[in-house]
């Protein structure tokens, strides 16, 4: 330290530490007195404009009142204000409060309730449905058609549809219904999810699907990942090559509607069903047309097998379950199955 002191007389305190290998805190922790008591980091970090412990008091007093407790700092300033009085600013006001775990919504009010996250597993054709509605612009701005469209989760495979001029829980209880009947659902065999719109929340459908013995269930609010294949479904729809603008008449869009349809249940080869077309899986017919793609595989291979360095090509696999929202155990092993080029099991 004598050292330092030498050196402080010509260069200063922080050259002379720097040049020594000191930090400037050893210097002065050892230039300290011996035996003086150093303040405390709290008493040094004390502001001498700080309210007085009673002053404090008197302000939380004040913001804890019967006549305060339900009001924000900023409002409570003001009303002292015209009233003539002064505590502190409202920034002191939110420190207090701060000190005393309590920054957040004073007021006693309503909080949003916590929806569980849907989890839903299809192993095999009609046993989740996802149905959703939406808007097909019109021939002038701000008219629509709707278009209702009824998704199986395992096969991809559209089970009903419909356009309608307005968004109607009746015509919805009338196409599921119909779907229903169409495919041979048994009580107690089927889930149907939808989204919180206003016609999949609705009493008429809601009795329906009780009569019908089928469960429901429904998305969180405001989150689109509940609802992900009827999305991926519309998008199919919209960005399809020769999807108008806008429809001319309710005519002109049922028309388009009852040429895609078709096209995406029979010709539309799925990425998420092993490239086989929803009609496929829906009517059981996977086996026989991933047997003839292997065959066709196998021909290739014997033709030119220095083109394929992995040996026999194989199909892909159809996954033997669909999922939305899986258990994190699930999604794990999914993504190691990825992982290893082999098939998901969901």
């Amino acid at each position: 330290m004598q050292a330092v002191e030498t050196s402080k007389a010509e260069i200063g305190v922080k050259p002379a530490c720097d040049a020594l290998g000191l930090s400037r805190a050893t210097y002065y922790r050892h230039k300290a007195p011996p035996g003086e008591a150093k303040p405390s980091a709290a008493a040094a970090s004390t502001s001498p404009r700080a309210l007085k412990p009673e002053e404090r008091k008197q302000v939380l007093d004040c913001m804890h009142s019967e006549r305060f407790m339900d009001q924000a700092p900023r409002e409570i300033y003001a009303t002292l204000l015209d009233e003539g009085r002064y505590l502190c600013s409202v920034r002191t006001m939110y420190r207090i409060l701060d000190q005393e775990n309590e920054v957040k919504e004073r007021r006693n009010q309503l909080r949003h309730p916590v929806y569980a996250k849907p989890e839903l597993l299809a192993t095999a054709p009609n046993q989740v449905w996802s149905w959703d509605i939406t808007k097909l612009l019109g021939p002038v701005k701000w008219t629509y058609f709707y278009l209702y469209v009824i998704l199986d989760l395992f096969s991809r495979y559209v089970v009903g549809w419909m356009v309608a001029a307005q968004e109607s829980a009746t015509l919805a209880q009338r196409l599921i219904e119909e779907t229903c009947r169409k495919q041979a659902v048994r009580p107690g065999q089927l889930t149907i999810h939808a989204d919180r719109g206003s016609s999949m929340t609705s009493k008429p459908v809601a009795l329906l699907l009780a009569d019908l013995g089928v469960t429901k269930t429904h998305s969180r609010p405001h989150t689109s990942d509940d609802n992900p294949f009827s999305e991926a479904q519309f998008k199919t729809l919209k960005y399809r090559p020769g999807f108008p603008g806008r429809f001319g008449s309710i005519e002109e869009a049922r028309s388009f509607c009852q040429g895609f349809f078709p096209w995406y249940n029979q010709e539309h080869h799925h990425a998420g069903i092993a490239l086989l077309t929803p009609h496929v899986v829906h009517h059981g017919q996977t086996e026989q047309v991933l047997e003839a793609r292997l065959k066709v595989l196998s021909k290739a291979y014997r033709a030119h097998p220095e083109r394929f360095v992995s040996g026999t090509p194989m199909p892909i696999r159809l996954p033997r379950a669909v999922w939305i929202n899986p258990p994190p155990a699930t999604e794990a092993s999914t993504q190691r199955a990825s992982d290893k080029g082999g098939n998901p099991v969901s």
